[in-house]
């Protein structure tokens, strides 16, 4: 059994690595996937521009893309950071309106890009697909609702919800705690709202009360429960 979902998952790696597909039946996904066009970008590459018309849904296979406005001054605003399992895309795809976002790669990234019809098409025919969207989206909503109560609460706290944020949306738990990806400290300031220069002194901070513990690619949490008690 393990050989085979093994080969099926190098031929069709969505189907076991997208959560959005967990559970549903293989024959409906491996149908669902049919047109699927799997591309690998470099870092920095625009994939989606605010206002293009959406003709795609994306899943992340591997590597992480950022989610981008501008507020009403021109300012870069990073709405949320995406990894692998995660989609994007599904809105436009939704409501047939143009895109309301841009997306770039922070790192090299495989995505795979299904035609929106037969997104929809799935939506319509396999009800778990729709509870699914439905979870995925209302994950999303709480975790915006958080992050805009505590924007008038002091930087460490902003700084603390932000990591708990990715925490809670690409977190990798092991030996030692929950690992999420060391970003720039430039994406965790457009996150938070801060000044990078305010984000750069709070992580070090946490980082000297043993609250997180940083390398060159990962920052490790060894205690969500403890840099949760930090938001004030």
């Amino acid at each position: 059994m393990e050989d085979r979902y093994s080969l099926q998952a190098l031929t069709n790696p969505l189907m076991y690595l997208a959560p959005f597909f967990g559970g549903l039946p293989e024959t409906v996904v491996e149908q669902a996937l049919t047109h699927l066009v799997t591309r690998t970008h470099p870092a920095n590459q625009v994939i989606l521009l605010e206002n293009d018309w959406g003709g795609s849904v994306y899943f992340i296979i591997s590597g992480w893309v950022k989610i981008r406005t501008y507020n009403l001054e021109g300012k870069e605003v990073t709405l949320n950071i995406l990894g692998k399992g995660e989609l994007f895309g599904e809105m436009a795809a939704l409501d047939e309106v143009p895109r309301s976002t841009d997306v770039i790669t922070l790192t090299s990234t495989a995505i795979g890009s299904m035609p929106a019809q037969d997104f929809v098409k799935l939506l319509h025919t396999e009800p778990m697909a729709g509870v699914r969207l439905a979870q995925l989206m209302a994950r999303r909503l709480r975790q915006v609702n958080r992050r805009l109560r505590l924007r008038e609460s002091d930087s460490q706290s902003r700084v603390a919800d932000t990591l708990l944020f990715l925490a809670e949306g690409q977190g990798k738990k092991g030996e030692g705690g929950t690992k999420i990806p060391n970003l720039p400290h430039r994406e965790l300031s457009s996150l938070s709202g801060l000044a990078r220069e305010t984000v750069t002194r709070v992580l070090t901070r946490l980082e000297k009360k043993g609250l997180i513990k940083r390398d060159q690619e990962v920052i490790c949490i060894p205690d969500l429960s403890a840099l949760e008690r930090m938001i004030v």
